[in-house]
């Protein structure tokens, strides 16, 4: 038969056992709220985008170019293109930004290598949060794919004539009736992929994606070849 002080011994052990988990939960509720062990309170934040997206936009759009690498017209007509698409509109009670803040969050990151293109970089370039540059690309990227039936497609036949008239007054009436034109850049990837890493491993020792962009007619009864 167990002691009494045994029976003691086993009813501190349960009372500490249930305390230790009415800790564990209240410590478990905290972080389920909060999503962060350790804060500091809230992150300073000095956006840019109006500096970019006002200032410079209307008043230098050399440096808006260097920061979102297209001029202020592209940009307009970027935003035009997919402002209505679904992905930009939601019904959840926190709203998005508008779009053409998280197209140029977007731009920035796609324009950057390097350090600066890190997701805690652009966050504090525009002054959000590390969730909204992720969710902002995300949505760009989806905006612009659903595009991709209506602006990439073949020339047609007054297109082609067109660009032929291009060619022979700016360049060479030889080349009019055919050429081709190639052109390609390397993207810096911020670090190995984890699928086939080494086939993303480039010339310049950086791992990237190549982006090539090709244009050609051979319309005359000789192509012409140009290396």
């Amino acid at each position: 038969m167990p002691s009494l002080m045994d029976q003691d011994n086993g009813d501190s052990e349960d009372e500490r056992h249930t305390q230790n988990m009415a800790d564990y939960s209240e410590i478990l509720g905290l972080l389920l709220a909060s999503r962060v062990l350790n804060s500091s309170g809230p992150v300073p934040k000095c956006s840019q985008l109006y500096l970019v997206l006002v200032e410079f936009k209307e008043g230098d759009s050399l440096r808006f170019r260097c920061n979102l690498r297209v001029s202020p017209d592209t940009f307009d007509e970027l935003v035009q293109r997919i402002e209505d698409h679904h992905v930009f509109h939601n019904r959840s009670n926190c709203q998005q930004f508008p779009v053409e803040i998280q197209l140029a969050i977007a731009l920035f990151r796609f324009g950057h290598d390097g350090n600066s293109t890190s997701v805690e970089a652009v966050a504090q370039w525009a002054g959000v949060s590390v969730g909204t540059v992720v969710k902002a690309t995300r949505r760009v990227i989806i905006a612009f794919l659903s595009l991709h039936d209506t602006v990439i497609c073949w020339l047609n036949e007054e297109e082609k004539q067109a660009a032929k008239d291009w060619v022979e007054a700016e360049f060479c009436p030889s080349w009019r009736d055919g050429f081709c034109m190639v052109d390609g850049t390397l993207i810096p990837l911020f670090e190995k992929p984890g699928h086939h890493g080494e086939a993303y491993f480039d010339r310049k020792s950086n791992y990237s994606l190549n982006v090539q962009v090709s244009c050609f007619f051979f319309v005359s009864s000789r192509p012409l070849l140009i290396l």
